[in-house]
C-alpha cells in the first residue's frame, strides 16, 4: 500500500510539473488584453523593462512635447508578444482599443512599439492623422530611426529620441528629415608599418640571415680544411 501510494503521489507530481512547463512559455506573452481599457496617465509603458528610471522620465517630457496638444503620443515597449501576434498588429489593437474606450477630450493616439525580444520597433497613428503623419513616414521611422540603434546596441533611449525628433519636425510644418546617414570611419594612409608588416619584414630578414649563414659557413669550412 505505500508504495502503491507513493506512485500514485509521484504521477500527480509529475503532471502537475508539465502543466507549468506547457505554461510558462505563454505565462510571459502580453495581449492588448493585459492593458487597461482606459489610457494611463504616463506616456510611457516599459513593460520589458529596459528603460532606466531616468531615461523613461526624459522620454515622457519628450512624448508630451511632441503631441503638444494636436496628438497623444505613446511609447510601450514589449517582452514577448502572444503566438502568431505581430508587432503592428498588436499595435493597431491597442489603438482600437484606447480609442474605442476614449472620451471626449482624448486626443488622437500616436503609438512607437518596440519589442525587446525580437528587436522589431514599429510606429504607428490613428488614421485620422494620415494628413499630417503619412504612413510611408511613420513605416520609415520604425524600420529605420528607431530600429538601427535597438538592433545596433540595445539602445533603446537613442531609438526613442532620434524617432521622436524626426516626427517633431514634421509636425512643425518641416520636411522630413530622413532616417539617419550611416557614417564610415575612413583609414588614414600612413608611412608607419602596421605591426603585420613589421612581423613580416622581419621574418623576411631572419629566412635571409639563414640562407647566407647556411651558404657561407659551409664554403668557409671546406676552404679551411682543403689548404
Amino acid at each position: 500500500m505505500p508504495v502503491l501510494r507513493s506512485s500514485r503521489f509521484l504521477g500527480v507530481l509529475i503532471s502537475i510539473l508539465l502543466g507549468l512547463i506547457l505554461l510558462v512559455p505563454g505565462a510571459f506573452a502580453i495581449t492588448t488584453e493585459d492593458f487597461p481599457v482606459a489610457r494611463p496617465e504616463g506616456h510611457v509603458f516599459d513593460s520589458a523593462d529596459v528603460l532606466s528610471r531616468v531615461s523613461r522620465s526624459q522620454i515622457e517630457g519628450r512624448l508630451v512635447e511632441l503631441g503638444n496638444e494636436r496628438l497623444d503620443a505613446r511609447l510601450i515597449t514589449l517582452r514577448k508578444l502572444d503566438y502568431g501576434v505581430s508587432l503592428s498588429n498588436f499595435g493597431i489593437s491597442l489603438i482600437d482599443r484606447w480609442s474605442t474606450n476614449a472620451g471626449e477630450k482624448e486626443l488622437p493616439l500616436l503609438v512607437m512599439l518596440i519589442d525587446a525580444q525580437t528587436k522589431q520597433t514599429v510606429v504607428l497613428a490613428d488614421t485620422s492623422l494620415r494628413s499630417i503623419l503619412p504612413d510611408a513616414l511613420l513605416q520609415s521611422t520604425g524600420r529605420t530611426t528607431m530600429n538601427k540603434p535597438v538592433v545596433g546596441g540595445e539602445r533603446y533611449q537613442q531609438a526613442s529620441f532620434e524617432a521622436i525628433a524626426r516626427l517633431q519636425v514634421v509636425l512643425d510644418g518641416g520636411e522630413d528629415p530622413g532616417p539617419p546617414i550611416e557614417t564610415f570611419s575612413a583609414i588614414k594612409e600612413t608611412n608607419i608599418p602596421s605591426q603585420e608588416q613589421t612581423q613580416s619584414s622581419n621574418a623576411t630578414l631572419v629566412v635571409v640571415v639563414l640562407m647566407v649563414v647556411g651558404t657561407i659557413v659551409p664554403m668557409a669550412t671546406w676552404w679551411v680544411f682543403s689548404r
